[in-house]
């Protein structure tokens, strides 16, 4: 009898833990939205000439004044155009110094709450 109570007593304990334990439900933590970046262009792994443009897409949550991008880790002036759909549509051209070699395009850029975002693509530069 006295075995009985104990386990029924801990089968009610373990119920009631397993429900005292949600999770997930705190809402004073925001959700982070990363940007999203898309139509690279040229093409990843394409070969292009020295001094080439390059151009892709920034997702509309992206704020503007935040991206950069490197190109074997040199800095690159960007043109940023904002699109009728809230998105960006960013162009630059590939470094004066940089031939007869492989290079990363490297992007990086914010939204909101502070998420970070970063893609990039490789193009062969003769």
């Amino acid at each position: 009898m006295k075995n009985a109570k104990h386990s029924l007593g801990f089968l009610v304990l373990m119920l009631a833990s397993t429900t005292a334990w949600p999770y997930g439900s705190s809402s004073s933590t925001k959700a982070c939205s990363k940007p999203k970046f898309t139509a690279f262009a040229p093409a990843d792994n394409a070969e292009v000439a020295a001094q080439s443009h390059f151009s892709f897409n920034a997702s509309k949550n992206t704020y503007p004044s935040t991206l950069t991008v490197t190109v074997k880790d040199l800095p690159t002036q960007l043109s940023i155009t904002p699109d009728n759909d809230g998105s960006f549509q960013v162009s630059g051209t590939l470094p004066a110094a940089l031939s007869n070699t492989y290079a990363r395009i490297v992007i990086n850029a914010e939204a909101q709450n502070n998420c970070k975002g970063s893609d990039g693509w490789l193009v062969k530069i003769k």
